[in-house]
């Protein structure tokens, strides 16, 4: 069942790119990385997980993370496995 809250959208930036974590109104995760969706996780699953590499200058690389428990509603957004966020959606 969609909820009233949602959607809802954390913007970061990273160096000269920008990622967004999205939850949709059905509860669906999304990571778009300047515009572009990247990934996504429309799955029947408790927690939902989206990941990418963000190229930077000079061939350097992040790791994007990002969770979503459907039960807490929380969000866990990590770069390199350092937590950036870790907060209720609602």
């Amino acid at each position: 069942m969609p909820n009233p809250a949602l959607p809802k959208s954390y913007i970061f930036d990273l160096d000269h790119k920008e990622f967004v974590i999205k939850i949709t109104a059905e509860k669906h995760l999304q990571l778009f990385v300047d515009g572009c969706l990247r990934k996504y996780d429309d799955s029947a699953d408790p927690v939902l997980y989206v990941w990418t590499n963000v190229e930077l200058l000079w061939e350097e690389h992040r790791y994007v993370e990002a969770r979503y428990n459907r039960a807490s509603d929380r969000l866990r957004v990590t770069v390199n496995r350092v937590e950036v966020t870790h907060r209720e959606v609602s």
